[in-house]
């Protein structure tokens, strides 16, 4: 990924198209303008280059999400082998509805209070460290139940153009989600080619410590941030410092996020990725409970935001579907 991020940057001024797996069309056409006016030097919707902030969501709008967040999986085959080791846990009903969830860890999708209690317990005094190191595992051997890849194979190669565009014209590019930041933390470099601490996630408590005089941190059994909805733009105040000027989703849970980046000054960019590809991808919106895209698809379509149709305007979805010979994402 590295060798492409730097092969793509030097070409991307140039008269090659910076998004080819983007059929032209409007979706396409809205994110060339928007970089062409909030990067031209006097003109009248001009971005100076410390205000180029985007931030995107990650589930569904750079990764698949279905049949449940990929969080979930890991969460729900985690469960799995920690009752088996520990059959305190099956104590907890929540946990035994989410074991014994037919389809994939619905469950997890929308998890109660007392259920994220339970998760923050399972992982109480571990640093942060230790809990990276078993999500790195997990992620280099778990497969998607449909696609049977590895979840990092299922990065869509139009969205990772798009990050790379708006690298190469001076945006910086933060992931804002409402999954676990230390879950995302270890692989986002690898795969979007952005740092970690360019992630906003939810978050648990951690408290200081000295393990045989050695200083760690240590994860609490207490949610401190969920970086959803309303969260979303607290979360981008308090660690990003500065309002975006370009900001993409998919679902109701980033509509706060696209509002609080439609109201600031010069050029601006608020784009929902929509589902509805059933052959490639997934067809979803209004009724699903992974990634629902209810209010806000009718939101954007009342004030203009950009809708992308993954079906029309994307020519491919996944890195590996791109002809052989093709540049590389």
């Amino acid at each position: 990924m590295a060798a492409g991020a730097l092969a793509f940057g030097a070409t991307a001024h140039v008269s090659q198209d910076p998004l080819p797996s983007w059929n032209d069309g409007p979706a396409k056409r809205s994110i060339l303008a928007f970089v062409a006016e909030a990067t031209e030097p006097g003109g009248a919707r001009f971005v100076p280059p410390d205000a180029r902030i985007a931030v995107f969501d990650n589930d569904g709008t750079l990764w698949t999400e279905q049949p449940t967040y990929v969080q979930s999986a890991f969460t729900l085959d985690r469960l799995r082998a920690l009752a088996r080791e520990n059959p305190e846990l099956l104590r907890n009903q929540k946990v035994r509805d989410a074991l014994e969830n037919g389809d994939g860890g619905t469950a997890l999708s929308e998890p109660s209070p007392e259920l994220i209690a339970a998760l923050a317990a399972v992982y109480a005094g571990m640093t942060p460290g230790e809990y990276e190191r078993i999500v790195s595992e997990w992620l280099a051997t778990a497969k998607h139940p449909r696609f049977r890849r590895r979840y990092t194979e299922l990065v869509y190669r139009p969205m990772l153009e798009v990050i790379r565009y708006l690298k190469a014209n001076g945006f910086r590019t933060y992931i804002v989600s409402g999954g676990g930041q230390d879950f995302m933390r270890p692989w986002i470099g690898r795969v979007y080619g952005i740092p970690p601490e360019q992630v906003v996630g939810s978050t648990i408590e951690v408290k200081y410590e000295l393990r045989n005089g050695v200083p760690v941190l240590v994860r609490l059994p207490k949610v401190d941030f969920i970086d959803d909805k309303e969260g979303k733009p607290v979360g981008i105040h308090k660690f990003i410092g500065r309002r975006p000027v370009a900001a993409f989703g998919n679902s109701d849970g980033d509509r706060q996020m696209l509002e609080y980046t439609a109201v600031g000054e010069g050029a601006h960019l608020m784009l929902l990725v929509h589902h509805d590809d059933c052959e490639r991808e997934y067809c979803y919106d209004r009724e699903s409970r992974v990634g629902r895209l209810d209010a806000a698809l009718d939101e954007a379509r009342r004030r203009g935001w950009t809708v992308v149709s993954m079906k029309r305007d994307w020519r491919y979805i996944y890195p590996f579907e791109a002809p052989a010979g093709a540049r590389p994402p």
